[in-house]
């Protein structure tokens, strides 16, 4: 039985546009000009999303999971209206500080993805837009991809020797990935 192709994202700066101030309501959650349709062509192409995303506004108390959820139900909307889909979404909602092992760049959420859904990391890719998400790709054994959105440039800027795929943003990622041949 062939195993079934995933493509891990990152939220915040990668599907949609980032806040130094967080994400607090569906209202200030923008998507990044083409990261609904480079999802939507993920999906054309056989691969299924899942989003793997740091929330530490709910251990901060600027947020509750009620809204989380109403925000991503919001994005999960919008990328269906493109024709998209997104297969789950994993979110810590611990704090910087917080000795737990799913805040990035800890390995936690990606090990438990592939846990829940059987799938084999090493043949995954986690796209990201800060040095956590690389790290975390790299410590669950999964393929990182730097885009230059949200706090790319300044990852790049500061690790200017990735020797990973980067990316201009999501949609470029992703028509790469669609066009490789597997």
């Amino acid at each position: 039985m062939k195993q079934q192709r995933y493509v891990l994202l990152d939220r915040d700066g990668v599907i949609n546009q980032d806040s130094d101030q967080f994400i607090k309501s569906p209202d200030e959650w923008l998507p990044i000009a083409g990261s609904l349709e480079a999802i939507a062509l993920l999906n054309q192409h056989g691969y299924k999303v899942a989003v793997i995303t740091n929330q530490s506004g709910i251990a901060r108390g600027l947020l509750d999971t009620d809204t989380l959820q109403n925000i991503h139900a919001k994005m999960q909307r919008m990328v269906a209206e493109q024709g998209g889909d997104i297969d789950a979404i994993y979110s810590c909602p611990h704090g910087p500080d917080s000795d737990c092992d799913c805040r990035k760049p800890k390995p936690g959420l990606l090990e438990h993805f592939a846990q829940e859904k059987q799938i084999d990391l090493k043949d995954t890719v986690f796209i990201g837009d800060s040095y956590r998400d690389i790290q975390a790709a790299q410590a669950a054994g999964a393929t990182p991809i730097l885009v230059k959105t949200g706090k790319g440039e300044k990852t790049l800027a500061h690790h200017p020797d990735l020797n990973i795929g980067i990316f201009d943003n999501l949609y470029d990622a992703a028509r790469h990935l669609t066009t490789r041949r597997p």
